[in-house]
C-alpha cells in the first residue's frame, strides 16, 4: 500500500544528498551503528517495514530453525512512514553499519540504492531461481542496470506486491443504469456512470487519492501508462518522455484530461484535493460513492465494518454473519469466508483497474516490498540464504493469507487457501502481467521526480491540461538534473 511521504529534497543527486544528511547527523550514526555492532557471526539482522514485520518475524523463526543452526534471523521493525524507513536505512548504510544485513525495500528504491552501492546484486544462480516463478510486474521493480553493469540485473528479491482495483456498488449501478450491473472498463465510462448516478440522486462520487503525496503520483502514473505514455524512457532514466514526441504528448494530455474530469465532474468528491487511501475507504463505507480506486485492503475493511453495523448498506446483508465475523477469539476460517464474501460482493464488488481506451490494456501502478542484502553485511552468503527462505512460496503464502499482502510468486495464486482468502486474486494476478503492470519510473532520482510531479499537479484539477503537459515535463527534467528542489 502507498503511504504518505515526508520528502527529503535537495539540489544534488539523491545518493549524495542522503550521504550528506548522514554526515550532518553524525551524532546519530554511532548510536545506530552501535545497535549493529553487537551482532554475532550467525545473526542475520533483518529490517522490514512496520506493516508486515510481524509476519517476517514469524517466518524468520521458521527459517532460522530450517537453517540447521547456520544462522538466526533477528527482525527489527522500521518506522511506518516510507520516508522514515528510507532515511533510517540510508543513515545506517552511509555510516557503514555492519549490523545491517537484509532490508525490506520499497519498490521505488531499487535504482537509488543500487547506484549508491548500498545493496548487493542478487547472486546469478539465485537470481535465475528467483526469476523462474515471479510475476513480471513485481520482478521489474527489483531490476536495475548500474553504470558498471552489462545489462539489467536483479538487485533484490520480490517479497510481496500490491495493485489498486476498481471498487463499486453493483446494487446502485443496477438502480441507475436500468440494466445488469456492469463495472465500467474505462475512466470515460466511469464518468458517464457517475453522471447517471447524479441524475438518479444516488451516490455518485469517484473516490481516488488526490492530495499532494505519493498516492497522487500513483494515480497519475497509472492513467498515463494506460493512455500509452510514461514519465521516463524505460531504457534511459535521464530522459523524460512526457512531451518528447507527438504520441507521448497526446498520452500525457489525455491522462491529465481524465484527472481533471474526475476532480471537477458533477457529483465529484468535494474533498478530492485532500483525499488519500483512508478517506477513500471511509467515503465508500459511508455510502457517498459509486466508485473507488484503492488497494485490496478495503474489501476486508468493508466486510468487518459491515458486520459491526458501521456500513449501512452492508448491515442487513451481513446480519446473519455478524456474530461470527465479530468473534475475535474464534474468527471465521478462510473457507468459511467464501459464502460471506459472495454476500458482500452483491453490494460492494471489485473489477480490474479502469483503462483509458477500449482497445488498449489498462495499467496499474504497483506497490510492495523487495528484500535486498546490504553492501555492509558481514555475512552476505548467509543473508542471501535468509532472503531465499523469507521469499519462498511457503513464506509468501503466510504474508498473503495471514498478512493480507498479495504474493509475487504465480504459484501462490493457485493455492486453495489463497483463493479462499483473496476472491480478487485472479484480477490481481492479471494486473501483475507485463501488459497490465505499471511500475513507477525507475530512477535514482525517483524521490525528487515524485515530489515535483505531485507538487505540480496539486491542487488536482485546478490547471489546464494542455499547458500542464509542458510544465510537468519541465519539472521532471529539473528533478532528473537535480535542479529546482528546495534543500
Amino acid at each position: 500500500m502507498v503511504r504518505g511521504r515526508d520528502r527529503f529534497p535537495g539540489r544534488r543527486a539523491l545518493g549524495t544528498r542522503l550521504a550528506a544528511a548522514a554526515v550532518a547527523t553524525s551524532a546519530l550514526v554511532p548510536v545506530l551503528s552501535a545497535c549493529g555492532s553487537a551482532s554475532q557471526a550467525k545473526v542475520i539482522n533483518v529490517y522490514p517495514p512496520a506493516d508486515g514485520a510481524s509476519f517476517i518475524e514469524q517466518r524468520g523463526d521458521v527459517c532460522s530453525k530450517e537453517s540447521g543452526g547456520r544462522y538466526t534471523i533477528k527482525v527489527t521493525s522500521l518506522p511506518k512512514s516510507a520516508d522514515d524507513q528510507r532515511l533510517q536505512l540510508a543513515r545506517r548504510l552511509a555510516g557503514n553499519d555492519h549490523g545491517l544485513d537484509v532490508m525490506g525495500m520499497d519498490v521505488v528504491w531499487t535504482a537509488e540504492f543500487a547506484n549508491a552501492g548500498w545493496i548487493r546484486p542478487v547472486p546469478s544462480d539465485m537470481a535465475a531461481e528467483a526469476e523462474a516463478d515471479q510475476l513480471p510486474g513485481p520482478l521489474e521493480t527489483a531490476m536495475w542496470k548500474r553504470p558498471d553493469d552489462q545489462e539489467k540485473r536483479l538487485y533484490a528479491v520480490p517479497t510481496w506486491t500490491n495493485t489498486e482495483l476498481l471498487w463499486y456498488r453493483p446494487d446502485q449501478l443496477k438502480k441507475y443504469s436500468g440494466a445488469k450491473a456492469q463495472a465500467p472498463e474505462t475512466w470515460d465510462q466511469m464518468l458517464s456512470d457517475s453522471g447517471d448516478a447524479v441524475k438518479a440522486n444516488g451516490p455518485a462520487q469517484i473516490l481516488v487519492q488526490g492530495k499532494q503525496y505519493e498516492g497522487l503520483m500513483v494515480w497519475f502514473n497509472s492513467v498515463l501508462a494506460s493512455a500509452g505514455g510514461s514519465i521516463l524512457d524505460p531504457n534511459d532514466a535521464s530522459k523524460q518522455t512526457l512531451n518528447d514526441t507527438s504520441e507521448h504528448r497526446a498520452a500525457t494530455y489525455k491522462a491529465l484530461q481524465i484527472l481533471k474530469s474526475v476532480a471537477t465532474a458533477p457529483g465529484h468528491d468535494p474533498s478530492i484535493t485532500n483525499s488519500d487511501e483512508g478517506s477513500a475507504r471511509l467515503g465508500m463505507e459511508k455510502g457517498e460513492a459509486a466508485f473507488e480506486i484503492n488497494w485490496p485492503f478495503v474489501f476486508a475493511s468493508a466486510r468487518s465494518n459491515g458486520a459491526t453495523g458501521d456500513v449501512d448498506f452492508l448491515k442487513a446483508p451481513l446480519a446473519q454473519y455478524a456474530s461470527r465475523l465479530t468473534d475475535e477469539d474464534n474468527p471465521p476460517t478462510n473457507k468459511e469466508l467464501g459464502p460471506i464474501n459472495k454476500v458482500v460482493r452483491q453490494y460492494f464488488d471489485f473489477a480490474p483497474y479502469p483503462g483509458v481506451y477500449p482497445d488498449k490494456p489498462a495499467k496499474s501502478t504497483l506497490g510492495g516490498i523487495n528484500l535486498a542484502v546490504a553492501s555492509t553485511s558481514q555475512h552476505p552468503d548467509l543473508a542471501w540464504d535468509a532472503v531465499k527462505c523469507l521469499t519462498s512460496e511457503d513464506s509468501q503464502k503466510v504474508y498473503a493469507v495471514d498478512g493480507g499482502t498479495p504474493p509475487t510468486l504465480e504459484s501462490v495464486y493457485d493455492d486453495p487457501d489463497f483463493k479462499d482468502a483473496y476472491p480478487m486474486g485472479d484480477v490481481i494476478r492479471e494486473q501483475m502481467e507485463a501488459d497490465h503492470a505499471a511500475p513507477r519510473p525507475a530512477s535514482p532520482q525517483y524521490q525528487a521526480i515524485s515530489t515535483l510531479v505531485t507538487a505540480t499537479l496539486s491542487p488536482v484539477g485546478s490547471w489546464d491540461p494542455k499547458s500542464m503537459v509542458d510544465e510537468l515535463a519541465k519539472q521532471v527534467q529539473r528533478a532528473i538534473d537535480g535542479e529546482g528542489i528546495i534543500p
